[in-house]
């Protein structure tokens, strides 16, 4: 992630979790320019190389119901 974002230079992007299994590799972001959290979902092939993505946006809000914000690791 790093370098993909490394390469684009700076966009303000915030990573707080990335997880991977298989070819999988999933992103949990704040984008600060969109002020949202984005979850990043990507499936690699064999040779490293990104064949599928998808993604889902939320605006972050002011204040949520549970007080959290949507960052917070509560495990």
């Amino acid at each position: 992630m790093r370098a993909l974002f490394g390469e684009l230079g700076p966009v303000g992007v915030e990573v707080h979790r990335v997880i991977a299994e298989g070819d999988f590799v999933v992103a949990h972001s704040y984008y600060k320019p969109l002020n949202s959290a984005v979850v990043d979902i990507w499936r690699f092939n064999s040779e490293g190389k990104i064949v599928e993505h998808w993604d889902v946006l939320q605006e972050v809000p002011e204040t949520t119901a549970s007080g959290h914000d949507m960052f917070s690791q509560l495990t």
